[in-house]
């Protein structure tokens, strides 16, 4: 024998009701008095959600069937979900865990090449929502809440739109009074720190652990960081990296890019250069004469690259890619030198074959881009003025008899 019926006949069943014929009851009775669809009805609205809320829990309807809602007020579990949260909770599947948990909290995290390759640790300042210390998230002086005028109880502002003559749109958002509570303290009984919020803001310091050989998009989660809210689970803080670029090298997988500019003799003789790498370490890049290095060539040095996150001993390669630079126009002063030069160089292959009697001479000119540029700006404006006087509208047509 329950001692209330209330929360039974709110929805139409009686105290017997098994779990499929509440869900049934609660279905109809919510769609019916929904705030969309019935805009006066926000305080049935509201009785339907919390009986339903009780006796869909089994702890919560075995306590109100012994001692009905003064039962459930002394075992605490006289706080009730907001009702548009228990709608959209049953009409989404059930996904009570998801639907009650605060948002994640994402912000982006700039990071170089060099804390990628070596790890760094940042500690960051954030303000975030939390429950008020003074209150216990409560709001106000215990069992003095009242019903919000603004919403009827609902949680949520319902606002009609004219669009035109007998067109409207209607306009659902949370309740700016009762932060789609529903309810809400007198001034008088507020608490007088979170001014009836439930929450204050507070800065909390964060440790940024970013691991070798981390990426660029890489997440790193804070667990439970994000703003606290009575009755719901507090989100993620997520910080996602952004990889700046570098001025001498450049990521690809595991690998790292680098350019290396060297003249012609040191492409022909051989080198020694020094590459200054992500952890300051000096490499020693050498090559012999003889050892021809062509232009746009690349060469690797193993183990050298980007370490991967996790398996820091296992290291991709340094690729280095090879700029020659030719030497100037004129270097050498006298004909007797080029001749010299061409002696110490590779036979060149012979060209007689190619020239014939009817070859014409021409100039071997150097551009300007700027030159090239107005030729064909001079071009183009020359194509259009043809097509204008091409009398595409005096064209003659073809007429079908």
């Amino acid at each position: 024998m329950v001692k209330e019926t209330k929360f039974y006949d709110i929805l139409g069943v009686p105290p017997t009701a098994t779990s499929t014929e509440l869900k049934k009851a609660y279905r109809k009775m919510a769609l019916k008095f929904h705030p969309d669809k019935n805009p006066d009805a926000g305080d049935q609205f509201k009785l339907i959600s919390q009986a339903y809320e009780v006796l869909s829990d089994e702890k919560k309807r075995e306590l109100y069937d012994k001692g009905g809602e003064d039962a459930l007020k002394e075992g605490g579990s006289g706080k009730f979900t907001s009702p548009m949260d228990i709608f959209d909770m049953f009409f989404s599947g059930g996904r009570s865990n998801r639907e009650r948990r605060g948002k994640n909290l994402v912000h982006p995290m700039r990071v170089t090449l060099e804390d990628l390759y070596n790890g760094k640790t940042s500690k960051l300042a954030l303000t975030k929502n939390v429950l008020c210390e003074s209150c216990n998230g409560v709001g106000g002086k215990p069992g003095s809440v009242q019903r919000c005028n603004t919403c009827s109880g609902s949680g949520v502002e319902i606002r009609i739109h004219r669009l035109a003559p007998g067109m409207v749109q209607q306009m659902q958002s949370r309740c700016s009074d009762c932060n789609g509570q529903g309810e809400k303290f007198r001034e008088k009984d507020r608490c007088k720190k979170c001014m009836g919020k439930k929450t204050t803001r507070e800065k909390k310091v964060l440790e940024v652990f970013v691991e070798k050989g981390m990426k660029d998009g890489h997440k790193i989660t804070f667990y439970g960081e994000g703003d606290q809210e009575p009755g719901i689970e507090p989100g993620d803080v997520i910080f996602v990296l952004e990889e700046q670029d570098h001025k001498d090298f450049r990521r690809k997988g595991l690998d790292l890019y680098t350019k290396m500019e060297i003249d012609l003799v040191e492409s022909l003789c051989g080198f020694k250069r020094a590459i200054t790498m992500l952890d300051k370490r000096n490499l020693l890049i050498v090559t012999h004469p003889g050892e021809v290095i062509k232009h746009g060539e690349c060469k690797v040095v193993l183990n050298e690259g980007m370490p991967q996150h996790k398996h820091i001993d296992n290291v991709g390669k340094l690729v280095i890619e090879f700029q020659v630079k030719f030497p100037k126009q004129n270097f050498l002063s006298k004909k007797e030198q080029y001749e010299y030069l061409e002696s110490l160089l590779p036979e060149r292959p012979s060209a007689d074959e190619d020239i014939t009697d009817d070859v014409e001479n021409v100039d071997l000119e150097a551009i300007n881009p700027e030159t090239e540029r107005h030729r064909n700006r001079q071009f183009r404006q020359a194509y259009d003025e043809d097509d204008v006087g091409s009398g595409m509208g005096n064209a003659v047509q073809c007429q079908t008899q």
